[in-house]
């Protein structure tokens, strides 16, 4: 095998420099970083030229190992949960979510399921009966839901959310109340009549109907039953409930309905009531005291007059509380109904998918179409219908991608010629890409890292486009190896057999310099990005394949998910898999593709259609300098040139003629070209052989057609670098450039934070129209404030209200109605211990005034602290005795008597001494715990309100009355608080800067009860995905920072230039920047994903860039020259690699999600072709005008006389130099045919047959290109 190419043997073309050949002189200092590379190149030789002698056995063992981890997509796991793709491990958010983890578990308390109605007229008003009448229409229809799993019915009372159902000893009225109980629905019809519609629950006593809410007067029910059961403990609950008639006493919308009650206040009338009127404040579910709906979850786009009562709204909203999975899990276990289907939680949550989708199919049909209201349903399921659609893989457009980019390869690579053709090397490197692509994710998935949206909607066309560009960059440099690249020498075999090896050495060598250049810079830019703390940049920049060749909520979904899963993403190396897989499929596999169509070429078979022979053979015939003689050529001034005309018959016998006339030498005047050399004059030699028709007697003739020798190199050549490197049109495209840098700064300033949910899902469909309506009229989220452990409740209920009261000041906080308490478990359980005071009310202290029961708010009852003072009073309730007190006044004396004192737990002394509640409006400490217990056993329904979620649970303890025991008057106090939370609600939240705002205002709060010792957090999705763009574009700069930091390390290490780097990174933030702008002047927001796609602009921008400027540094001659000479060799590689980034992101634009079309098509789109101008205009002028010294340079002897040269070895030639300018080329193209041998390898380069071959004057880019001197040409066969 020959061995690795001397020094001066470089990218892209140098020929190997002999004794013959001109000196070719180190230039400056730079001998270091050529024999650097030298090296290296020398490994990527013999590398090529092992693959070429094994191709069979690398390409079978190269597929077998990349199909074997293909199959490894079969266990791959598609993530779709929101917080895995959002929340960074270790982040503040991520601790947080972790911790409400482990004290909650991770399912949510509840899940939301929402009708909105809106009008079909725009600004329509729908406070009318006509407009409830249909709203009750369609949630009387999705409430009567049922569906069949698993042998059972379930419909909406089994599976419904139902808030605090109390304990009762009496099982009888147990049972009823457990089939009575309401379910939780926040609806608008709550204030009528028509509400207790939505409710299912019945219960069946003797002598009487069926009772429903729809005819169910507690009041009254208590009375009758009250002779024939104790039911005073439940009639207080139900007093303290505020529950009263129950639906019974509100207004019918349409008193005209035969069932409308006769307690109801317009029964008589027959009159409709004021709508406006009745929803002014809001609604009340069955407890007027625990259960209020405010304004703003059941209207939208309200209008008041200038005393601010409601005239009018544009929208309602219901909304129907599910259980959890979990929930509806333990509620049936054991149970008779589900003791014979093997329950699990898996079933469960099959149950409640189900029924949820069948909700809302069932309420979005609800109204005829020709209604003058329109519903909008959504549920949880939906939300996860919308997330597995978008992470499920389109096989149509990825089918469709892939046969489009066979297409586009086989096509650019045919040829006329079949013994030049490549389309089925085109045809085998687009699928070798697809497998590689394959295995790496195969092998992802085997190692059990889940994909993502992004993997399965963009990877698969990102990752097609991209990664063939190498695949165009080796196809490229194998037909245009340099001379002096041996392929086959007929005699002698030995030789012939070593020779063989090397063509794909030298293409290795070539290329793979290049290759590994751009791999290394972009898997360290991308890694880079993983440093930055944005999640989903990590992800991305982790998993989307670079570049490595040529260049190529709202409340319907977040209500109640505080505790929902989380799985924060690690630092997956997909990306690193993936580039792994390619770079050994390009660098190993694809070799022996292309030594494998070396021999279909020596067989002479046609292209693609291996099968068959080629019906007129390629004839390659060897040219060779010839002397001039012994006459001399005045160099620098003339050029000589001699042409060789030759016409090739071919027989009917298939038998080659070539008749050669005699040469015609002439001298041409030097060309006065733009450039100062003969760059884009015909170089070399005349090679292609005209064929003419000689007679009419010859029976077929090849012709060479025009348009085949007509490729993007050609163009390049002689008119792209002419035009461009013009003095003119280097101002132009600086100032063009210039102005579109100044005008991406100011897009830059158009840009806004944000990616809303409607970004995300189709437009058109009905999921879409009720997230904008919702986002329109409903842009409220439920948060919580959580309190953790670490700190002692008991004493830090001070800094707990005032933490409380800085966190309702804040302007998005909706605050509760000015009748009603905060809804919060420390304000429940105070005013429960002492009754509602007007200061506690709103969450403030009244240090100096003591609490008197008589002043309570209207409508209030006095609580456990004012009924043991009555009882006491009266004598009903003594230091011995409280069996004559009344249930709560019994309570307080159990709770006034405990010491919090385990040796000592009980002192009778206190019954008069101290107070449940003190002056200050605080709980004794030592009765803190022990008070929890109770209150947490005795109102259900302030708890459930309150949705404390306390951990660890308080322990459940039942009061007796008549239980006058020692052991009954010791109360277990609750363990130490290491979980709590006070529920809000966030309002007018529409943009993100009023998240950010709102975000930064909670932790502020959070801070400073830091400050006082009690550790908080906020919870709540605005938390969870807004909290990023705090510091989103902080992080951003920070990323592109340090990627072009590393690129430019990278650059200088490889290219060892630091000055050619500096100028790639230049290029490189002009191209982010220019990005940044067209998104703003685009409408596209900044978002974690935008982030990405900037990021990924960097490392896909090098593709663009480092062909050209490693081109540039390794030719030689003048500025203008090298840059002329690089664009030539690197202008077809990288548009093709252009075009084929284009054409994978094409399917792209075919997804169903606008979110895939706007913020990857078109941004990746733009990208590639800003790469494109970058990389192919800006860049060759950049570097024409400030670019490197060259690495190599041309130096010739000085002499004052002109002598007659050496005579030249065979096939040699004599050059005559010029004494004063170096710079100047004299280049000979005399050439002849010198041999009629049997036809050799098609596309080979013959040399003569010495020791060595001879040097040819092609020792640059641009002369190694033009001295392919063969003709091949179709063979048209005639009569």
């Amino acid at each position: 095998m020959a061995g690795p190419p001397p020094l001066g043997e470089l990218p892209p073309g140098y020929a190997s420099p002999d004794g013959s050949a001109a000196p070719q002189i180190l230039a400056g200092s730079l001998k270091a970083p050529l024999w650097l590379r030298a090296s290296f190149q020398g490994l990527l030789f013999s590398l090529g030229c092992a693959v070429q002698r094994h191709c069979g056995k690398v390409l079978f063992l190269g597929l077998l190992a990349f199909g074997a981890l293909a199959l490894g997509l079969r266990v791959a796991v598609i993530e779709t949960d929101l917080e895995q793709l959002w929340v960074e491990a270790g982040s503040r958010v991520s601790q947080e979510l972790q911790y409400t983890k482990e004290k909650l578990g991770e399912e949510a308390a509840y899940t939301s399921q929402m009708l909105i109605q809106t009008p079909r007229q725009e600004g329509e008003n729908v406070l009318t009966p006509e407009a409830l009448g249909l709203h009750l229409q369609a949630a009387l229809t999705a409430s009567k839901v049922q569906v069949s799993l698993y042998g059972k019915s379930w419909d909406l009372n089994k599976i419904c959310y139902k808030s605090g159902v109390p304990l009762i000893e009496n099982g009888m009225i147990e049972r009823m109340i457990e089939k009575l109980f309401p379910c939780v629905i926040l609806t608008p019809l709550d204030c009528f009549w028509e509400g207790a519609k939505l409710q299912g629950g019945s219960a069946y006593l003797p002598g009487r109907p069926d009772i429903q809410w729809t005819n169910l007067d507690p009041e009254h029910l208590l009375e009758e039953l009250g002779p024939f059961a104790s039911l005073e403990g439940f009639r207080e609950l139900l007093d303290k409930a505020q529950v009263g008639q129950a639906y019974v006493g509100r207004p019918c919308l349409h008193p005209d309905d035969l069932h409308c009650p006769p307690s109801a206040p317009n029964h008589h009338s027959r009159q409709a009531p004021n709508v406006a009127q009745e929803l002014s404040g809001g609604c009340h579910g069955f407890s007027h005291k625990f259960m209020h709906w405010q304004e703003e979850l059941l209207l939208g786009g309200m209008a008041r007059d200038p005393q601010g009562q409601l005239l009018r709204a544009e929208a309602l909203q219901s909304t129907f509380l599910l259980m959890s999975p979990r929930q509806l899990y333990e509620h049936f276990r054991g149970d008779y109904q589900t003791h014979d289907i093997g329950w699990s939680e898996e079933q469960a949550g099959t149950v409640l998918q189900a029924w949820q989708r069948r909700f809302v199919q069932l309420a979005q049909e609800a109204l005829p179409e020709n209604a003058s209201q329109q519903i909008h349903a959504f549920s949880a399921a939906t939300l996860d219908d919308i997330l597995h659609a978008f992470s499920e893989v389109s096989a149509t457009r990825v089918v469709g991608g892939y046969l489009l980019m066979l297409a586009y390869a086989c096509v650019t690579m045919l040829r006329w010629d079949c013994a030049q053709s490549q389309g089925a090397v085109g045809l085998a490197g687009v699928l070798l890409v697809a497998l590689a692509v394959a295995s790496g994710l195969g092998l992802c998935a085997l190692l059990g890292i889940a994909f993502n949206a992004a993997t399965t909607q963009v990877l698969p066309f990102l990752a097609l486009g991209i990664g063939v560009d190498d695949i165009f960059l080796l196809a490229h440099a194998f037909t245009e190896a340099p001379p002096g690249t041996p392929l086959q020498v007929p005699e002698p075999p030995s030789h012939a057999a070593l020779s063989r090896q090397e063509r794909t050495g030298e293409c290795l060598q070539r290329t793979g310099t290049s290759v590994a250049l751009t791999s290394i810079s972009n898997m360290v830019a991308f890694f880079t990005a993983a440093l930055v703390p944005i999640p989903a940049l990590r992800a991305f920049s982790l998993q989307v394949r670079p570049h490595s060749g040529g260049p190529g909520s709202g409340r319907a979904w977040s209500q109640g998910r505080a505790a929902s899963r989380l799985s924060a993403p690690a630092i997956h190396p997909q990306a690193a898999i993936v580039v792994g897989c390619n770079f050994a499929a390009v660098m190993l596999v694809f070799p022996a593709v292309l030594s494998l169509d070396l021999h279909r070429r020596h067989c002479q078979r046609l292209d693609v259609l291996c099968c068959f022979a080629s019906p007129c053979s390629a004839r390659v015939i060897q040219i060779l300098p010839q002397e001039l003689g012994d006459g001399t050529v005045p160099v620098g001034i003339a050029r000589l040139t001699a042409t060789v005309q030759a016409f090739a018959h071919c027989e009917a016998s298939s038998q080659h003629v070539v008749t050669i006339l005699p040469p015609q030498t002439h001298l041409v005047p030097p060309p006065s070209d733009p450039l100062g050399s003969e760059l884009f004059s015909p170089g070399g030699s005349t090679r292609d052989l005209l064929g003419q028709e000689e007679g009419t007697r010859q029976k077929a003739a090849c012709k060479s057609l025009s348009c085949a020798h007509w490729n993007l190199a050609h163009f390049a050549r002689s008119q792209f670098a002419p035009l461009l490197l013009q003095p003119h049109a280097k101002a132009m495209v600086l100032v063009l450039f210039g102005a579109l840098l100044g005008l991406s700064l100011y897009g830059a300033t158009l840009v806004q934070d944000g990616l809303a949910l409607t970004d995300v899902v189709p437009r058109g469909t009905k999921e879409h129209a009720f997230l904008s309506a919702q986002l329109r009229y409903f842009s409220l989220y439920e948060v919580a404030l959580v309190t953790q452990g670490g700190f002692d409740y008991a004493h830090s209920q001070r800094a707990l209200f005032d933490l409380h009261q800085r966190f309702s000041s804040l302007k998005a906080v909706l605050p509760p109605p000015a009748t009603q308490a905060p809804r919060t478990w420390l304000h429940y359980y105070r005013n429960w211990l002492q009754g509602e005071r007007r200061g506690a009310q709103q969450g403030g202290l009244q240090p100096a005034k003591p609490p008197e029961p008589q002043a309570s708010l209207p409508g209030s009852l006095p609580e456990i602290q004012a009924a043991f003072d009555q009882d006491w009073a009266s004598g009903r309730i003594t230091r011995h005795s409280y069996r004559n007190g009344s249930e709560d006044g019994a309570l307080a004396y159990k709770l006034l008597i405990q010491t919090g004192d385990a040796q000592e737990p009980l002192d009778f002394s206190q019954l008069t001494t101290r107070k449940l509640v003190d002056q200050e409006g605080l709980i004794p400490p030592e009765l803190f715990y022990v008070g929890l217990t109770v209150w947490v056993s005795s109102d259900p329904l302030g708890l459930a309100a309150a949705q404390a979620n306390f951990y660890p649970p308080p322990p459940e303890w039942l009061h007796d009355k008549y239980d006058t025991t020692g052991e009954n008057l010791r109360i277990p106090a609750a363990q130490p608080l290491e979980f709590a939370q006070f529920p809000f609600l966030l309002r007018g939240l529409q943009k993100t800067a009023d998240f950010v705002e709102a975000i930064e205002g909670a932790r502020a709060a959070c801070a400073e009860a830091g400050r006082a010792g009690v550790r908080a957090y906020p919870s709540g999705s605005p938390f969870l995905f807004w909290e990023q763009y705090l510091g989103l574009r902080r992080c951003f700069l920070l990323a592109i920072c340090l990627l072009l930091a590393g690129t430019f390390f990278v650059c200088a290490l490889l290219l060892l230039s630091p000055w050619t780097a500096a100028l790639i990174v230049l290029v490189l933030a002009m191209m982010t920047v220019e990005l940044f702008g067209i998104m703003g002047f685009l409408g596209i927001k900044l978002s974690a994903i935008p982030v990405v796609i900037l990021v990924a602009s960097v490392g896909i921008g090098v593709e663009f860039t480092v062909h050209v400027a490693l081109g540039f540094l390794t030719a030689q001659g003048s500025q203008n020259l090298r840059a002329a000479r690089a664009l030539e060799h690197t202008f077809a590689p990288v548009t093709d690699g252009a075009v084929s980034t284009l054409l994978g992101l094409l399917m792209l634009a075919g997804s169903n999600f606008d979110f895939i079309v706007r913020y990857f098509f078109v941004v990746l789109t733009v990208l590639a072709l800003l790469g494109l101008l970058h990389g192919l205009v800006l860049l060759p002028v950049l570097l024409s005008i400030l670019g490197p010294p060259p690495e190599v340079v041309q130096m010739y002897k000085e002499s004052p006389e002109v002598t007659s040269p050496p005579a030249p070895r065979a096939g040699g030639l004599r050059w005559e130099l010029p004494p004063t300018l170096p710079e100047s080329f004299a280049r000979v193209t005399t050439s002849m045919t010198v041999a009629l041998r049997p036809p050799p390898l098609p596309g080979a380069y013959i040399h003569a047959a010495s020791e060595e071959p001879a040097w040819s004057p092609a020792a640059t880019p641009a002369a190694s290109g033009s001295s392919n001197l063969s003709s091949r040409g179709p063979c048209a066969a005639t009569g």
